[in-house]
């Protein structure tokens, strides 16, 4: 009976003696045939909770760099800071390397540096750009997985995405715009934070998608360049409420919901439907106001499960290769807000 396990750590599994497992082991007289079942039984349970005894002990430094706004990296650190505990028996460790705007040669000058330092994987929140994807191969060669949170770096050799559905939470957005304001007169505005990132312009790209199919005659007015930051926001929206009379519904994948408000609050102006993302606490104060009509929410404990998942298969820690499946997207309104105020999003 072949097998790769001590014989002591058999009989503690079968909780038999020793003597019992290796006379069982060596075909040996003298030992009843449930006794022999429950030796072989124990075999196959140590088989199938191998990766769990391979993770005894194992440690992971786990490095986090992001481009993104105070609000979201905070909700990132707590998800992952109450994720890691539960990856146990594996030790895991982060470090944090976060700006709300990073210049690309700094940034990829960072992803160096950590791929010479040294690291059992990257979480990155990156632009869309080639310099980001060559990074990340260096990044491989080193034998540092890297793992795109959030925003994707598609034409690279990053081993896995974790987030949601970009273009379904856009298209999602825009089936909800279509009920909400469908009678509402005027234009939609959609604002980003930056034509660099992926995610956002994939929400986008889902957004006019859906108006297409459910309000073909609609206009859009996109802002971009934003950066997610509040006072940006308001300014770029003010100076489109200048010019447009009537705005039906806003869509902000992108963040900076504040500055966005304001701006309408600065002139009198409302909508007939306003759509966001993240349950960063000053979103959940404006969708509690009526100022934000839905939130779209996903689960980033679960995200950065997947990613660890994937760092300890990509080690060989546990069976793999693990392919995390995009997360669930929740639509978030005032009476369901207590259900999932416990989780955080992105």
């Amino acid at each position: 009976m072949p097998h790769p396990y001590p014989i002591r750590e058999i009989a503690r599994q079968a909780g038999v003696s020793e003597a019992t497992v290796d006379r069982v082991l060596h075909g040996r007289p003298g030992v009843r045939e449930g006794t022999v079942a429950q030796v072989r039984q124990a075999i196959a349970d140590l088989d199938r909770q191998r990766s769990q005894l391979r993770l005894s002990g194992a440690r992971f430094m786990l490095d986090v760099v992001m481009e993104t706004p105070k609000r979201f990296s905070g909700l990132m650190r707590d998800a992952l800071e109450a994720e890691l505990p539960t990856l146990r028996p594996a030790v895991f460790r982060a470090r944090y390397h976060v700006r709300e705007s990073w210049q690309l040669d700094e940034l990829v000058g960072e992803l160096d540096r950590i791929g010479r330092t040294g690291s059992n994987g990257v979480i990155l929140k990156a632009p869309d750009a080639p310099q980001v994807a060559a990074a990340i191969e260096r990044l491989t060669a080193r034998r540092v997985p890297v793992i795109t949170a959030v925003t994707d770096v598609p034409q690279s050799t990053r081993i896995a995405y974790v987030g949601m559905d970009n273009h379904a939470a856009g298209a999602t957005a825009a089936y909800l715009v279509g009920q909400w304001a469908r009678d509402v007169p005027g234009v939609l505005l959609v604002i980003t934070s930056g034509e660099r990132f992926r995610g956002e312009e994939e929400r986008e790209m889902g957004f006019r998608s859906g108006i297409r199919r459910y309000d073909p005659e609609r206009r859009i007015i996109e802002i971009t360049d934003t950066g997610g930051i509040d006072a940006a926001c308001r300014r770029a929206v003010a100076r489109v409420l200048d010019r447009e009379p009537e705005v039906a519904a806003v869509y902000s994948p992108g963040g900076g919901n504040r500055g966005i408000v304001a701006a309408f609050d600065d002139v009198g102006r409302s909508y007939g439907a306003y759509i966001g993302h993240d349950l960063a606490e000053s979103n959940r104060e404006l969708l509690v106001e009526g100022r934000i009509s839905a939130l779209l929410h996903h689960d980033l404990r679960a995200d950065l499960r997947g990613a660890a998942h994937a760092v300890m298969a990509y080690h060989g820690a546990i069976d793999g290769p693990r392919r995390p499946r995009p997360t669930a997207i929740q639509i978030v309104t005032p009476p369901n807000l207590a259900g999932v105020a416990g989780g955080v999003s992105g």
